[in-house]
């Protein structure tokens, strides 16, 4: 399994419940604040949800 490296880089605030729960199940609560995460699909879904919120790259 792929990992991945999820950083958050706009603020939750003004969200959505659902995009607030989302990132805070990432483990991501701060701006800049950096996680690493197996590539699920699970994990994929939550991803795509916020994504306009992180960025997300590819850990070799």
């Amino acid at each position: 399994m792929s990992k991945i490296r999820v950083t958050q880089v706009k603020s939750q605030i003004g969200r959505l419940k659902n995009q607030k729960l989302t990132l805070k199940a990432l483990g991501l609560r701060k701006i800049n604040q950096t996680v690493e995460h197996e590539a699920t699909p699970s994990i994929v879904g939550m991803v795509n949800t916020v994504k306009h919120l992180i960025s997300v790259e590819e850990v070799k």
